[in-house]
């Protein structure tokens, strides 16, 4: 990308700090030439990696410099040590950078339960602070990967008040991928002016339709999250009502893309599969649905096999908390439909799906006939690779 293609005033710089193994960039640094307006939004689950215990605190100011995040090791279920090696590094990069140790936040990702190899960080800092450059932030994207095949980056452009500006992501995902927020970690950079209840306004309701509609296994991680910065150096005016929402458009759109390509590169993954429920009896109902499908193993080998089988579904179905007749429901693979009434359509509906489920993303439709309310989710098969992945991944 070219440098005028980024937000202003963001510069990024990845270095190697050897945290799991030497031979790549493992640290990485996000830092704004002005203030931003920051928002988050954290994993829920219970158990948290030291990081966000940090930036959760530190965020309720909504206001950040910088991003200083590791891969090959999450800092979690490090007890008070943790926190202290985090904010011993926090405090390292804030007298370098000559800013308020506050106003930088902290992310990492890897295995679970090691402390981080604090020295080797703290020797990469100068050298991160030396590369710092608009064209390094493309690279963050790189130095965040664990299991990932390739680095998540997105863009979207806009105009307000006379001024372009522009929305930058970088993420990375692939395994532990159930949202109960987003499990991944995911750092959104734009040059233009929000407010800040208005920014964490149209963060959580752009997770709620993009990473909160994902799953690869079904976990979800210790080290989630999303932060978004907006430094305001686009010089716009303030948000008009219009103006908020064609943003906040950007923003999740931005997202949706990360989304699907976090599902898209799931440990070990071949396909991309979206799991739609349509005419649920409310709203609770048609996730509950939705994601009984996109979780179940049986399902997922299914995909992986090519085999329309269209038993697995239904049944997936019936063990979900969603009220439904089984002799109402219609099920579709792409535009073939397989399942009429409950009833299996036969041999040759079920060749002309599984040419559909041979390519690398189609989508299953649902039709519970139970009401007017849909869900949609994005899934990935299970794969021989997820397995091995996974059984080596601290060796």
């Amino acid at each position: 990308m070219e440098k005028n293609q980024y937000p202003k005033g963001f510069l990024g710089s990845v270095a190697e700090a050897q945290i799991k193994k030497p031979g790549r960039a493992d640290l990485g640094l996000i830092y704004t030439e002005v203030p931003a307006c920051a928002a988050g939004v954290f994993t829920k689950n219970k158990v948290k990696a030291a990081p966000l215990i940090i930036d959760i605190e530190r965020l309720k100011s909504h206001r950040a410099r910088a991003i200083l995040v590791n891969s090959g090791n999450a800092n979690a279920c490090t007890g008070e040590d943790g926190i202290k090696d985090a904010i011993m590094l926090s405090n390292e990069l804030s007298q370098k950078l000559g800013i308020p140790s506050e106003e930088i936040l902290l992310a990492s990702t890897g295995v679970i339960g090691q402390r981080l190899p604090v020295e080797r960080i703290l020797d990469a800092i100068p050298r991160l602070i030396q590369g710092l450059s608009p064209s390094n932030l493309s690279k963050v994207a790189m130095a965040i990967m664990t299991t990932d095949k390739f680095p998540k980056i997105a863009m979207r452009k806009g105009s307000y008040s006379g001024q372009d500006y522009t929305i930058f992501g970088v993420a990375k995902g692939a395994g532990m991928i159930m949202p109960n927020m987003a499990t991944m970690l995911c750092f959104i950079l734009t040059d233009l002016m929000v407010e800040k209840e208005a920014l964490q306004a149209s963060l959580i309701r752009g997770v709620e339709s993009s990473f909160n509609r994902i799953t690869v296994d079904g976990d979800t991680s210790t080290n989630d999250m999303v932060l978004v910065l907006a430094n305001g150096l686009a010089a716009n005016r303030p948000l008009n009502q219009e103006a908020y929402k064609v943003f906040e458009n950007l923003l999740t759109d931005l997202m949706k893309e990360i989304s699907r390509m976090i599902v898209k590169d799931g440990e070990g993954a071949t396909k991309l599969v979206g799991i739609k429920i349509i005419h649920a009896k409310n709203p609770k109902e048609a996730e509950e649905a939705a994601r009984a499908v996109a979780n179940s193993l049986l399902v997922k080998t299914a995909f992986f096999g090519a085999d329309p089988n269209w038993g697995r579904i239904i049944a997936a179905i019936g063990r979900s908390n969603c009220e439904f007749s089984p002799g109402m429901v219609d099920i579709f693979i792409d535009e073939v439909q397989i399942v009429r009434g409950g009833i299996g359509l036969g041999k040759e509906a079920e060749k002309e799906a599984r040419l559909r489920m041979e390519k690398a993303e189609f989508q299953v439709l649902i039709d519970l006939k139970a009401g007017i309310y849909d869900y949609e989710i994005l899934t990935s098969d299970l794969t021989y690779e997820y397995i091995k992945i996974n059984a080596e991944y601290r060796t």
